[in-house]
Parts: C-alpha cells; structure tokens; sequence
C-alpha cells in the first residue's frame, strides 16, 4: 500500500482558513486609536484642554488677532464703553483711550510666557534636587530638604515682592521671584518617589550591571517623575498666572509697558465705580485661565494617579 492512498488534509479548507487569519487583524486601527484616546476624552482634560490652547493661540497669534496696538493712546475715545458688534472698540477702551480687547490679547501672552517659563524652570530645578535627594538619601538628603525648609518659611508673595523692589522690575526678574518657592513642590514629590525608586529590583539591576549612579538617576529614576511633574506643572502654571496678576496689581510686576492682566486690574480699580468694563474683563480672563489650568491639572491626575484607577474614582 502507497502513500498516496494515506487520507491528506483538505487544501482548500487550510487555505480559507490562513486567508481569513490574514485578512482579520488582532485590533482595527480606529478602535486601537480610540482605546489610546478615550482617557485623554474626560470632561475635565477637554474643557481646561481646550482653554489652554485658547492661551497658546491668542499668545502666539496676539499680533494678528489684535485690532489695535495695545499701548496706542487717544484721549479722545478715553473710557469709552463696550462697544460689542456696533462700534469699532469690542470692550470699550481704558482712561487714555488704549483698547480692552487688545492689552487682554497681548496680556494672554505675557502670561503663557511668564507661566511656560516659571514651570519649566521650576520643573528642572525642583525634579533635578528631589531624584538626587531621594536617591542618594542620608546627608544629602539632609542637606537639600534644610534649603527647602530654609526657603519654604518665607511667604511666597511677600518673598517675590522684596525681589522685585530689590532688583528692579522687568520680565526676567519676575520670573526670578516666581521661581524661587515654585520648584519646591516638584523637589518634595519627587524625593518621596525616589526614595521608593532607589529601593526597586531594576534599579538593583542595573546597579549590579556596573552603571554609574549618575546613569541610574537619568535612565531609571527620572523618567518615572514625569508624570507626577506634569501634573504638578499644570497647577503651578495657574499659580504663576496668579502670581503675576497679584505682583502686576501692585506695580512690582513687568514694566507698564507691557500690558499685563494684572496691571489692567490695577489701572481699572480707580474707574471701578463708573467704568465698570476696565476691571470685569481682565478679571474674567484670570479667572477662566485659572479655572481651565486647574480643571485640566485635576483631570490628568485622575489620569495618572493608579490609585485613583484601582477605586474606580476620577472617572468625571
């Protein structure tokens, strides 16, 4: 008896079936797609998202979309009110004529600037003491968590406002004064999440492998603080806006010349009985900025934060 007599498998049968496994992939791309977005869909990430990019847009397009020049004066149309759509000036002009609309739009600017700048810095600083406090522990980690003490007794606000009357007032002081407490938050969270770092098999690892502590901290450590520094960030960028607004209302923030939230607020407290519109909308513009920053802060921390994953809370 040959082989050829043997049964053998159907052909066409195996065929079908490698044809159908080839064309049905594991996942549709879109569903994939939606599954790496839908967490980034919250309400919260989408409404302080989108105010956000708002504050990027009117920054970075100010001189496009800006009918006038924000320091151009005509006594002439002085505290002329919201004009809306049936005159030229949208919200009304200040008392030496300059237009509302305008200084809110390069205001949104110098506080993207100011807020960017004062978290990146901040970030670098506070992330950076925090990994080798916590990684190195004992007198280094003395050292540094007493120069956090030292600069935490201060008050924030009375300490940027000897700063500034010390240096003199313009952009790269203020950011000077803002930084000088905003990096300690970073430093007190990121020394807690290295001290439970150093400890972990992989850092084991590759301290086993020969790599040096500077390695260790830059490949192993510092990458699992972003998250927690991108949170941070989101809320210390809020505070700085704030900051400014506060150090601007009292005359010790940029110079008059550029025109700030803050210093609008201050220009329009002397009206504020018969001029109603110099204070309300730079006011508004503060506390949406703050609003969204702080809704998106609070989202992305639902979303980073695995505990609050496990218990099923920060789903809204």
């Amino acid at each position: 008896m040959t082989n050829s007599a043997l049964p053998t498998p159907d052909a066409q049968n195996v065929t079908t079936i490698d044809d159908a496994q080839s064309v049905m992939p594991d996942l549709p791309r879109r569903a994939r797609i939606l599954k790496t977005l839908r967490p980034w869909l919250k309400p919260k990430i989408v409404l302080g998202g989108t105010v956000v990019f708002m504050l990027v847009f009117i920054g970075i397009f100010a001189p496009v979309i800006a009918p006038y020049d924000p320091n151009g004066q005509n006594l002439i149309n002085a505290l002329r009110a919201p004009g809306w759509f049936s005159e030229p000036h949208f919200l009304g002009t200040d008392h030496v004529g300059r237009d509302i609309l305008s200084r809110i739009i390069y205001g949104a600017r110098i506080s993207l600037v100011i807020a960017a700048t004062v978290v990146v810095i901040s970030g670098v600083i506070g992330i950076g003491l925090g990994a080798i406090s916590g990684f190195f522990a004992g007198r280094t980690d003395f050292l540094i968590q007493k120069l956090v003490e030292v600069v935490w007794a201060f008050p924030p606000l009375l300490l940027a406002i000897a700063i500034m009357a010390f240096f003199g007032q313009s952009l790269l002081i203020l950011i000077v004064a803002l930084v000088v407490q905003r990096w300690i938050p970073y430093c007190r969270v990121a020394r807690g999440q290295a001290l439970s770092l150093r400890t972990r098999d992989f850092v084991d690892a590759a301290r086993s492998l020969g790599a040096s502590n500077t390695r260790i901290i830059t490949r192993h450590v510092l990458p699992n603080l972003i998250q927690a520094a991108m949170v941070i960030g989101t809320f210390a960028m809020a505070t700085a806006i704030i900051a400014e607004a506060s150090l601007s209302f009292l005359g010790l923030g940029v110079p008059p010349a550029i025109p700030t939230w803050g210093s609008m607020l201050a220009d329009g407290r002397t009206y504020i009985s018969t001029s109603w519109w110099l204070a309300l909308f730079p006011g508004l513009c503060i506390f949406f900025t703050v609003l969204g920053i702080n809704m998106l802060g609070d989202g992305m921390r639902d979303l980073f934060d695995p505990r609050l994953k496990r218990s099923g809370q920060g789903m809204g």
